[in-house]
């Protein structure tokens, strides 16, 4: 590999904005936020929207399409049987 030009591969912790919940992973994101985390050690903090904590199919919430293809849906829209 070439020296230099790889961003920093650093331990981050990861702030899930929607439930609270807080994981730290390897990552090249930066940020000038920083957290202390469990260890007693600062890391970068980066603030996601969504995560396997509150995304609805990781967590059950989320509901299967029960009607049928195309055809179904086109007959629901054009009230056809």
């Amino acid at each position: 590999m070439k020296q230099d030009i790889h961003p920093e591969y650093r331990n981050v912790v990861f702030l899930d904005t929607s439930s609270e919940v807080k994981f730290m992973s390897g990552s090249t994101a930066s940020s000038d936020e920083t957290i202390e985390w469990e260890d007693g050690n600062t890391y970068p903090l980066i603030r996601v929207e969504i995560s396997s904590a509150s995304h609805p199919f990781y967590t059950g919430q989320q509901k299967a399409d029960k009607a049928g293809g195309r055809v179904d849906r086109f007959k629901r829209k054009y009230n056809m049987k």
